[in-house]
């Protein structure tokens, strides 16, 4: 069985505003709400976009689950539309506005939502919120910090938390839902619920056709005392054809500004701009319920300057970093070899593409060779120093080390011995006379003393 919407559709400015920042649309496969927003910029400009962006998803062509890819593409493409609005005028920075969808093919639907206008259904005398706000109050309820109760007279139940603003991530909640004959489906801005509480809201969607119970629902809500505009769409889900005829409604902001006006009296920048209300109050007004509700999102200005700005600060740091660091290279210091030589080289050991770090600063009359092996090893693989003088003292120590292995390993001449003749006593006539034998050494020997402190072989190993 195939399903079918008979619809109905009202906006009105209320009677505090000047001019209308909501707009909706109403046809056989669509029903769109979106309440603009922007304090200082035009809210009226950016729910009129969003909405002639996403109602071309009214047609039969859609159907199933395709429905949720295409309301997303949708959203998205408005997105992207007031994108395109704020760079094209920059006071238009800080508009946005919400959205809520529901796409219907025959059978079910497909929701859209994004922001704190809301979807209801009524279904067998019961009335359902299918959509879920994005303020900060009802944060509060999710968390269990306050009640649902406390959440309708919260001072800031206005302070929205998501919106359609033309930034990435801007992502609606989508969902399908089911449908059937007899569903009565209801699209607000914040303007009703925010003063009619859902019994109300229940009893006036209960009987009636959809053109009286917009007209009910708006009538309740300006005599709370709504201070706001105030937008509904109303459609009956039905099997037969519907009474109502099938073409499409828009009103609101979406209708005004396609016949060329911007809404009753002045628009919405010059209102908002001297903090004024219809009848007077100048800069001693009550603030505007409505510039604390996007308090989150204040207005920029000069956009481009300000990336600009930012662009050439960033490059400047980087420079300035860049110089920064190169001049702490050239005021460091270390020994190494250039050649067959040790060096003192100005700078550090690192190299970058078409840049070098370090130079020779001095060339020292030191060769590499005549240092022992673990005095070269430290050379060749480079010594840091804190400083100049420094530098200087690791080649003093150096040169001490080389001076002193070059007198160890110096060849020492080896001692010789040195003879005495032997003693000869000439025969005589005479008989020889007994005297006490006298014992002569053949020969003896004298030897130099040697060296006080012996070589230590292992000190200098690898001097050349």
């Amino acid at each position: 069985m195939t399903l079918s919407l008979d619809y109905a559709t009202l906006s009105d400015v209320g009677r505090v505003r000047r001019n209308n920042e909501d707009s909706a649309y109403a046809g056989p496969h669509l029903l769109l709400l979106a309440d603009g927003m922007g304090g200082a910029a035009a809210g009226e400009v950016a729910s009129s976009a969003a909405v002639q962006v996403i109602r071309r998803l009214d047609t039969a062509e859609i159907s199933g689950d395709d429905m949720i890819e295409a309301l997303a593409g949708a959203v998205h493409r408005a997105n992207e539309r007031l994108s395109e609005l704020v760079e094209e005028d920059p006071e238009r920075e800080g508009m946005g506005s919400t959205v809520t969808a529901l796409m219907f093919d025959g059978k079910q639907l497909g929701l859209a939502h994004l922001g704190d206008s809301r979807a209801y259904r009524l279904r067998d005398g019961r009335l359902y919120q299918l959509s879920h706000d994005h303020t900060f109050v009802q944060s509060l309820v999710d968390e269990g910090r306050i009640s649902q109760e406390e959440a309708f007279t919260h001072p800031h139940r206005n302070l929205i938390l998501r919106v359609l603003d033309g930034r990435p991530d801007s992502d609606p909640d989508l969902e399908m839902l089911d449908v059937q004959a007899g569903d009565r489906l209801m699209l607000c801005s914040d303007g009703l619920p925010d003063y009619v509480s859902d019994e109300v809201i229940a009893a006036s969607m209960s009987s009636g056709t959809p053109d009286s119970v917009v007209v009910e629902l708006i009538t309740h809500a300006l005599e709370a005392g709504s201070n706001d505009n105030v937008t509904c769409v109303v459609a009956d889900v039905v099997e037969t054809e519907p009474t109502g005829g099938t073409q499409p409604q828009l009103v609101g902001a979406a209708a005004e500004l396609a016949q060329g006006s911007t809404g009753r009296g002045e628009p919405t920048t010059a209102i908002r701009a001297r903090g004024e209300e219809p009848g007077g109050g100048g800069a001693g007004a009550a603030v505007d319920p409505e510039e604390l509700r996007y308090a989150p999102r204040p207005p920029r200005r000069f956009l481009w300057p300000r990336r600009i700005a930012l662009l050439v600060v960033v490059l400047a740091v980087i420079v300035g970093g860049g110089w920064f660091a190169y001049s702490w290279t050239q005021k460091q210091y270390y020994v190494g070899t250039d050649g067959d030589y040790v060096a003192i080289f100005k700078g550090v050991e690192a190299d970058l593409p078409g840049l070098s770090l370090s130079k020779v600063y001095e060339r020292q009359s030191l060769q590499v060779d005549k240092l022992p092996t673990y005095s070269r090893e430290q050379v060749e693989g480079n010594i840091q120093a804190d400083n100049l003088a420094g530098a200087r003292s690791i080649v003093a120590e150096l040169q001490q080390t080389a001076t002193e292995c070059a007198a160890k390993i110096k060849p020492t001449p080896t001692p010789t011995p040195t003879v005495k003749p032997p003693v000869t006593v000439p025969p005589t006539s005479k008989p020889p006379v007994s005297k006490p034998p006298v014992t002569q050494t053949s020969a003896s020997t004298s030897t130099s003393p040697s060296p006080s402190t012996p070589v230590d072989p292992d000190d200098c190993d690898g001097v050349r």
